[in-house]
């Protein structure tokens, strides 16, 4: 399966291009087996200053950078959830995809790189929420926006001060969001996350031991790769959270990397009374995901919904 067909970085990245874009990416270009330039993408530095001219001559976004540590997400990835995405809200609209700032979107751990708001207002010029329970990462998120001062009044952070809930202290009473989407985290322990590391780097470097480059890391604070239960805890807690707000939402989603875990999920959502649940793969080169889409709004409420906050599709 291959990239969504809106997703801009299809095909081979133009490193000429992305190093104008970031002179800093030229230092790490390297030339591959095939006589390719390319990047030594177990190296985070690499990934990092991929990101930044990524970022920069896609979408226009300025200065972008995370403190060392921080997960440093795949760029293409993420706009394929965004695209993927906007085609449910589309499917849900006569076959036009909203765009604008009426709709409103939460990004559960947005995290300190901030890049499904950013993505999705460059995209869609959706409005954004970002939540998170690190105020490290929302802080450098801010450092982020104040750079890109177009898209400050369409993006804005809140705090999560418990770290067990999802929702609950970030979606005020009567509040609506159109969409939420989330990157949960995968493992349920350190001792996991470690294993899930050194698998990543033998992959990446055709069997080599981890211990062949000490200190190497793919990035990520604690919380963002680990919680009770691991992935299936944590949108387990999500769905029952999510049940409590079944008309402030139009779709709830989050990726789900494990495809064992949508069976269990999709039954915990019929039981709550879901209407309608969607699972949707995805795929970026040899990685595969998938989307888990979800909604408790009856098809009246979704009309309902549609003429109040969404632009209205144009009838020939």
């Amino acid at each position: 399966m291959p990239f969504h067909s809106r997703n801009k970085h299809k095909g081979h990245y133009n490193f000429g291009a992305l190093a104008a874009a970031n002179p800093a990416l030229k230092k790490l270009i390297i030339v591959g087996k095939t006589g390719d330039r390319t990047l030594d993408f177990s190296n985070p530095e690499s990934v990092r200053e991929l990101n930044r001219a990524l970022l920069s001559a896609q979408y226009g976004i300025l200065d972008w950078d995370i403190p060392a540590g921080y997960l440093c997400p795949p760029i293409p990835g993420r706009a394929d959830y965004l695209h993927t995405l906007a085609d449910l809200l589309g499917d849900s609209h006569d076959g036009q995809i909203p765009t604008g700032p009426k709709l409103v979107g939460l990004d559960i751990g947005t995290g300190a790189n901030l890049v499904y708001p950013l993505i999705g207002q460059n995209e869609y010029q959706w409005c954004f929420v970002g939540s998170d329970i690190d105020q490290n990462a929302l802080e450098n998120a801010a450092r982020i926006l104040a750079a890109n001062p177009k898209m400050q009044p369409h993006i804005s952070l809140r705090l999560q001060a418990d770290p067990d809930r999802v929702f609950h202290g970030i979606v005020a009473a009567q509040e609506q969001f159109d969409f939420t989407l989330c990157n949960p985290p995968f493992h349920p322990s350190a001792g996991a996350a470690k294993d899930a590391n050194r698998q990543k780097w033998q992959k990446l470097n055709k069997g080599k031991s981890l211990e062949e480059s000490p200190g190497l890391n793919f990035g990520g604070q604690s919380n963002e790769l680990i919680c009770n239960g691991g992935e299936s805890g944590f949108l387990a807690r999500m769905i029952a959270e999510s049940a409590e707000l079944a008309g402030q939402v139009f779709w709830f989603s989050s990726l789900v990397s494990k495809a064992s875990n949508i069976p269990a999920l999709e039954q915990q959502l019929r039981t709550l009374g879901a209407t309608d649940v969607r699972s949707l793969e995805m795929a970026q080169g040899e990685k595969h995901s998938r989307l888990l889409a979800w909604t408790f709004l009856d098809k009246k409420q979704r009309r309902a919904w549609r003429k109040a906050r969404w632009p209205q599709p144009h009838k020939p």
